[in-house]
């Protein structure tokens, strides 16, 4: 397979891939994170879990929040989809030499997530949303969730069926039904998170199935992105709980670089589909710093970093901090 990298802005003479590191002196520690639903490792479209290995490899990711580590359904619908099959978290930790979480329980928060990571991984959180991990002795969060896609807010604000619910056309009415699907599943993230008080770094990842307040906006509606400006309700929640959205840190113009995760299947231009980033990797530390970004994609048009073969139907946002 063909790996191309093209160092996205800002980005320091450091490699995305270096390992963590921490320095006596200054106490700083550097982080690669990566957000990937890796859709089965492939196998939906029966390609091998070498080629979502060798994706996590491109990015350098230290710690990893992996979704739908498991197969589709052959009858998934929009409104019923459970996974099936055995999670593929395992083969994707070891083919690395790193440890691994599958986060297994069944709630408003999860679809076949697992946490994987390059340092030990700790007991998990009540509702199975988090996990500690002991990087070189800093206590570190990371939390991984997966929400659901159904009622999808850019579909009904664009007349696109997709399963049975009405078309909308106001920001309001975009945020009530957001609120609606993704609200008790971000009441769970924010129960588990009061574990992680107190800890050197605390990450987010995951597959939001909504997009991004910061990208639907007034100049990304100008410029022909959005139908109308809205200020979707859980990235909002979660930046104002002190948060980084890491990607925008480094790229802030949602114009410029729209950095659609959803979705490498189709044209931008589909008519039948909307694209929009809605993979995110957040973090929160005293003295955060957001060093360099990029979307990990199958071609330099959509990506940062470029990957081919390509095995999955989102791409991934990964980030270099340090804290």
């Amino acid at each position: 397979m063909r790996l191309t990298r093209l160092l996205p802005a800002l980005a320091l003479s450091l490699p995305l891939g270096l390992a963590a590191t921490l320095s006596p002196a200054a106490a700083e520690t550097e982080l690669t994170i990566m957000s990937y639903n890796v859709w089965g490792g492939g196998g939906n479209e029966q390609k091998p879990v070498d080629e979502t290995v060798a994706v996590i490899k491109a990015a350098g990711a230290d710690i990893i929040g992996v979704q739908e580590t498991r197969l589709e359904p052959e009858d998934c619908t929009a409104d019923v989809c459970p996974a099936a099959g055995d999670s593929v978290a395992k083969k994707i930790a070891a083919a690395l030499g790193y440890h691994y979480y599958d986060q297994s329980k069944v709630n408003d928060a999860l679809w076949a997530n697992a946490i994987i990571s390059r340092y030990p991984i700790g007991p998990a959180t009540p509702n199975d949303l988090g996990v500690p991990v002991d990087v070189e002795g800093r206590k570190v969060w990371v939390f991984n969730i997966h929400l659901d896609d159904s009622p999808y807010q850019p579909y009904q604000l664009l007349d696109i069926e997709y399963g049975a619910f009405p078309f909308i056309k106001t920001e309001a009415e975009a945020v009530k039904f957001a609120q609606e699907t993704r609200g008790h599943a971000l009441k769970l993230l924010f129960d588990d998170m009061k574990a992680a008080e107190g800890a050197d770094a605390t990450f987010i990842f995951g597959d939001f199935n909504e997009p991004s307040f910061r990208d639907w906006t007034a100049e990304t509606v100008k410029a022909g992105h959005n139908p109308i400006p809205v200020r979707f309700p859980t990235t909002a929640a979660i930046e104002e709980a002190g948060f980084t959205d890491t990607y925008r840190a480094v790229f802030p113009d949602p114009v410029a670089k729209p950095a659609y995760t959803w979705t490498p299947t189709s044209e931008p231009t589909a008519t039948d589909d909307h694209h929009d980033r809605i993979d995110f990797a957040f973090a929160r530390a005293k003295d955060l710093n957001v060093i360099s970004a990029a979307i990990v994609g199958e071609k330099p048009e959509a990506a940062e970093i470029v990957v081919t073969p390509w095995p999955s139907d989102h791409r991934a946002t990964v980030a270099r901090i340090s804290f």
